[in-house]
């Protein structure tokens, strides 16, 4: 998990959850990935995306990657992120971190996912989801969603988007991509973090 308060990787089993290291990375780190032997960190403030050997948490180097990498998501070989004031998702090789391309989405884009095929975008200012083919970054669609879509996720099917302002998720329906919204009941205690903002699928 990423620290953005003092600049930090930790590492915890799995098992019990026990801490096994903090790691130094470059100044606010945000979103994380694993790409089968690395970690790779964005750090929104310096540009740059960071890559940590998994095993130890050695750093071993920084590349540009856009201006304010937000998200990231890894599709078996290359890298996508977020730029979050450019309106674009950057492409790097994973290999060795060299850039690829630079691709269009929407405004403000915040998290994205790989859904074995396409990369998707939650572009939280203009309220869609992009939806690029990973091959080639061609675009293939905008969908409107709920306001200020942030996080994103893929079911092996579907895709679902939290609205953070709307307090609601955002269900795009495989091909058809038909819209469903299901309503998130806040809390007892109303705060800013119990506000809808990553999303995950627990396969149960």
């Amino acid at each position: 998990m990423t620290n953005s308060l003092d600049d930090t990787v930790s590492k915890l089993r799995a098992s019990d959850g026990t801490s096994l290291g903090r790691f130094p990375v470059p100044p606010e780190p945000g979103e994380l990935v694993f790409d089968g032997t690395y970690i790779w960190v964005v750090c929104f403030t310096v540009d740059k995306v960071a890559k940590l050997r998994a095993s130890d948490g050695a750093l071993e180097g920084t590349f540009r990657c856009g201006d304010g990498p937000w998200g990231i998501a890894f599709d078996g070989a290359n890298l996508w992120i977020t730029d979050h004031n450019s309106a674009q998702v950057a492409e790097l090789r994973a290999s060795d971190g060299v850039l690829l391309g630079t691709f269009p989405v929407g405004s403000f884009p915040d998290s994205l996912v790989f859904d074995g095929e396409n990369i998707w975008t939650a572009n939280s200012e203009d309220d869609s989801v992009t939806k690029l083919r990973a091959s080639d970054g061609t675009l293939l669609g905008t969908f409107r969603v709920g306001g200020l879509p942030s996080g994103i996720a893929f079911d092996g099917r579907n895709i679902w988007v939290t609205n953070y302002f709307d307090d609601n998720v955002s269900l795009l329906k495989g091909m058809s991509l038909s819209s469903k919204i299901w309503r998130i009941r806040r809390t007892m205690v109303q705060t800013a973090e119990s506000l809808p903002q990553s999303c995950c699928i627990i396969i149960l």
